[in-house]
């Protein structure tokens, strides 16, 4: 992630001096100049900036009127966030197989549509964008929205388009994890006037006013308070500036070191859907018990099945399908019973069990960090 230094300490201080600290206040701007420059870098028509990427995500999903009774397919290896952000709008989540490149497999995708479903939520997982041809093809077959999540690839390009502006919505997260980072925050993009317009008056319950004017005669609903601070757009516009750079530094650094480590004889490569913009870079064990012996050595950093949340057994919730109140569960809304078993992404697990991250070392000279990869793929 970019580092957070004096920038944004000026660029925040700047916001408060000026007294204008929401970002609807009269003479308030920096927010509003970053969802520009985010939708002018990205190719979406329209950014919106949301307090979190969760928060993107639940009002993405409300643009696009997915709801009760509604199945949405999301990837069994995500953070909890993208099965959660469903229910919240009264829909049920599907949970659909990873292939090897750590994205939803489009055949598994297939396999899960039912004549309930009415989105798909691709996730753009450690910075490996989906197969996103053939997520948009089947989409258009089944008449289907989609919603990219890119919350963990931020300025990733996938065949020279931007993910997160390539489906029907995309989300954006900003929190401390991620390539754009101001602590906590997210984004909705869109290039469809009618979704930007439901998104925009959900994330500020449900107002038409505010600068709201051009409303294309959307109705009033009630929404969520989503908005973010003219501090956060401040350190937005800071950290936008960042991104680009320090991506082009990351992909130079896991071309030198994937030139490496696909001579090994132990392990291969993970495959990915953009091989000439890839800056993720992971390793494909052929048993779980060799996953785990590589975990032990220098340059590896996880082995992903001790993902934590990231993985569907751990979503306890999901799996139980348990909402804060027993009235407001969505799974008793559905049109057809929805089970979910600790089994039911097998191929998930069994990738997962055999995939272990490799640090890319940005903090360290190349030829230091070509150096341990050499070693990792027993080449001296």
């Amino acid at each position: 992630m970019p580092d957070v230094g004096l920038r944004e300490w000026f660029a925040v201080g700047r916001a408060i001096a000026s007294g204008s600290l929401l970002r609807y206040d009269s003479g308030a701007s920096r927010t509003a100049l970053f969802e520009r420059e985010m939708a002018a870098q990205t190719g979406a028509a329209h950014v919106l900036a949301v307090n979190s990427g969760t928060s993107a995500l639940v009002a993405a999903l409300a643009a696009a009127g997915i709801g009760p009774g509604d199945e949405v397919l999301v990837p069994a290896y995500t953070w909890m966030a993208t099965a959660a952000a469903p229910v919240q709008v009264g829909a049920v989540p599907i949970l659909v197989d990873i292939d090897e490149t750590l994205t939803m497999d489009p055949e598994d995708i297939r396999a899960k549509i039912t004549p309930y479903t009415r989105a798909i939520i691709p996730v753009h997982m450690v910075n490996a964008p989906c197969d996103m041809d053939a997520i948009m093809a089947i989409a258009k077959e089944h008449g289907l929205i989609v919603i990219e999540d890119s919350s963990q690839a931020v300025g990733i390009r996938y065949k020279d388009r931007h993910c997160g502006a390539i489906g029907d919505l995309g989300v954006f997260s900003f929190n401390r994890m991620k390539n754009m980072n101001i602590g906590e925050g997210g984004a909705v993009l869109t290039s469809d006037e009618r979704y930007f317009i439901r998104a925009r008056s959900y994330h500020d319950l449900g107002s038409m006013v505010r600068q709201h004017g051009d409303r294309l005669n959307e109705p009033e609903f009630v929404g969520m308070n989503m908005k973010v601070t003219e501090m956060d757009g401040a350190m937005l516009r800071v950290q936008l500036k960042k991104v680009v750079p320090m991506l082009r530094r990351m992909q130079k650094r896991r071309a030198v070191l994937a030139d490496i480590l696909q001579h090994s004889s132990e392990f291969r490569v993970t495959p990915h859907n953009d091989p000439a913009s890839a800056v993720s870079l992971s390793i494909l064990a052929p048993t779980r018990e060799k996953a785990i012996e590589l975990t032990g050595r220098r340059g590896v950093h996880n082995r992903l099945r001790d993902s934590s949340k990231h993985l569907y057994t751990n979503w306890e919730p999901i799996l139980n399908k348990r909402t804060f109140h027993p009235k407001m569960n969505p799974w008793a809304w559905a049109k057809r019973d929805i089970e979910y078993t600790p089994d039911m992404c097998a191929r998930t697990l069994e990738i997962l069990d055999r995939t272990c991250i490799v640090t890319l070392g940005m903090r360290y000279p190349t030829p230091l960090m070509a150096m341990v990869a050499r070693k990792l793929a027993g080449q001296r």
